[in-house]
Formats: structure tokens, C-alpha cells, sequence
């Protein structure tokens, strides 16, 4: 009986803290409209999203976020171009190709790259990263987007390359067995078997990576430049949307117009994170139905 009520009891524990989470969920996105919503009563939808100018503390304020946007996408393109070829090829080699002592070695330093505070990335940017870009290619600053994207990728890497590797490792021995049995050789067995195999974990690592790209703050406030315009390729200074909310939120009166645009902002970021969320589900759905993994 006594065995039976201490069951009860942390199952009931961990029945509140499970629906905690969904409750904090729930708080966050009310506080997200019920502060968002008001700058739509000033500004339209369409111009709020396509407006090119961001110049809130101008007299009239403008508040087209499209700059915004761009520069978060071009800034988070970047970082995958650089984090999915080295996150999965790194994964793929520890899992597939390292010996015991390598991986031993390389996976709890991957991990460790992965717990690195962002500020720690945003210093390497500004003191390595940015001064050789502005050298390479004559900039008058170095603080850019390419800039932004290749630390981001850097800091996005290992996040994919952990759970990517985790994933890889969850394919069944059997599978390769076979694969070799039907005569495939090692890289016909990795391309064709393991990474369809482990598609769905790869993708949502990837999905991750791209997260911490999208939602990063810190680097991209101190590495992309800040400004908020346009941008016409990854050499030019740019302003994401995280940046901009962290630059400017200390400075916006509670209540104007300026902080509930930067509401709205944060607003169009948790959408965006929520959708690219949804698509991964369904591509792993789709990776799971395939080979017959799903249930």
C-alpha cells in the first residue's frame, strides 16, 4: 500500500510539472498578443510586415519590420549553409568512421562547444572573425552579415552535430547488416541506409540548429553591424530581429507605440519558430512512415 501512494504521489508530481510547462507555454504567447496587438490599432499588417523603413523614434515613427526579417533570413541562411554540412559531417564521422579513442574524445568535446555562452562567440566574432572579413574583402567594417552567419554557424554546429549523432546511433545494426549482405560497400551503406534511416532525427537537428540561429541574440546584436536596412548581399551591416528587440526595448516607454511594435516583433519571431517546428514534425512523420518506424 505504502508502495502504491508514493506511486501515486510522483506520478501526480510529475503530472503538474508536465502541465506546468503547457501553462508557462500558454502565458507566454497571451503576454505576446495582449502586448502585440495594440500596434496593429497604428500601423496595418501589410505595412507593419512590409514597410521598409524601421525608424520607431522618428516624428512620424515608421515601423516596417521587412529589414528586419530580411536580415534575420539571410543571417540565418548563412549560419546553415556553414552549421548543417559541418554539423552533420561531423556527426556522421564520429558515429560511422571514428575509432573508440576518437569518439571518446570528440563527442564530450562537442558537447562542451555546444554549452559555450553566445557572448563568448559574439567576442570571437568582434575580435577574429570580423577583422579578418573587413581585411579579406576591403570592408570599411567588419561587422556584417557574413560575419554574424559564420559565427553562428559556428555556434549552431554542435547542436546539430549532437543530436544528428544521436540519431545516426539510433539506427538499428540490422539495417547496416543487410545493407552489406546486398553487397553495398560502406559509403553506399552510409548515403543510401543510415542517413534515410536517421532522416528524421537529422532534420530535427537541423530544425534545432536553425532555432538557436533564429533565436540567438547576444552574437548577432554584437557581430551584425545594426542597421536596419535592407540588405543587398551577406557584406553589409544588417539588424535581426532579436537584435533590434534587445538594442531598443530598454529605451521604449512602456505602453507607446515603439514598445508594442516590439512586441510585435517577438510576436512574428514566435510564429515563425512555431511553423518551421510544424514543417520538421511533418518531415519526420514522413521520414518515420516511410521506413516503417512509425507508431
Amino acid at each position: 500500500m505504502k508502495s502504491q501512494a508514493k506511486e501515486k504521489i510522483y506520478r501526480n508530481i510529475f503530472c503538474v510539472l508536465a502541465f506546468s510547462s503547457l501553462l508557462f507555454l500558454l502565458g507566454i504567447v497571451t503576454v505576446l498578443f495582449k502586448e502585440a496587438l495594440p500596434i496593429f490599432k497604428a500601423v496595418s499588417l501589410k505595412d507593419f510586415l512590409l514597410g521598409k523603413s524601421w525608424y520607431p523614434t522618428y516624428a512620424p515613427p515608421e515601423f516596417g519590420i521587412f529589414p528586419l526579417l530580411m536580415a534575420s533570413l539571410w543571417v540565418t541562411v548563412g549560419a546553415l549553409i556553414v552549421a548543417i554540412p559541418l554539423g552533420v559531417g561531423s556527426a556522421l564521422y564520429i558515429n560511422e568512421i571514428a575509432s573508440f579513442k576518437q569518439k571518446t574524445f570528440l563527442k564530450p568535446l562537442v558537447e562542451i562547444l555546444a554549452s559555450i555562452p553566445s557572448i563568448v562567440y559574439g567576442f570571437f566574432g568582434i575580435v577574429l572573425v570580423a577583422p579578418f572579413l573587413q581585411k579579406i574583402f576591403n570592408l570599411p567594417v567588419g561587422l556584417c552579415a557574413l560575419t554574424a552567419s559564420l559565427v553562428l554557424g559556428i555556434m549552431a554546429a554542435p547542436v546539430v552535430c549532437s543530436i544528428a549523432e544521436d540519431a545516426l546511433g539510433c539506427v538499428p545494426v540490422s539495417f547496416r547488416e543487410a545493407s552489406f549482405a546486398l553487397g553495398a560497400n560502406r559509403w553506399q551503406t552510409l548515403t543510401q541506409v543510415v542517413v534515410p534511416a536517421a532522416g528524421s532525427g537529422i532534420s530535427t537537428a537541423i530544425i534545432l540548429g536553425m532555432s538557436r540561429a533564429v533565436g540567438e541574440t547576444m552574437t548577432v546584436l554584437m557581430v551584425a553591424g545594426g542597421a536596419a536596412v535592407i540588405p543587398g548581399t551577406f557584406l553589409e551591416p544588417v539588424r535581426p530581429m532579436t537584435a533590434a528587440i534587445a538594442a531598443e526595448m530598454g529605451e521604449a516607454p512602456v505602453g507607446g507605440l515603439h514598445y508594442h511594435a516590439l512586441f510585435a516583433v517577438a510576436l512574428i519571431l514566435f510564429l515563425i519558430t512555431f511553423v518551421f517546428n510544424i514543417i520538421a514534425e511533418i518531415v519526420s512523420r514522413r521520414f518515420r512512415v516511410k521506413l516503417g518506424l512509425a507508431g
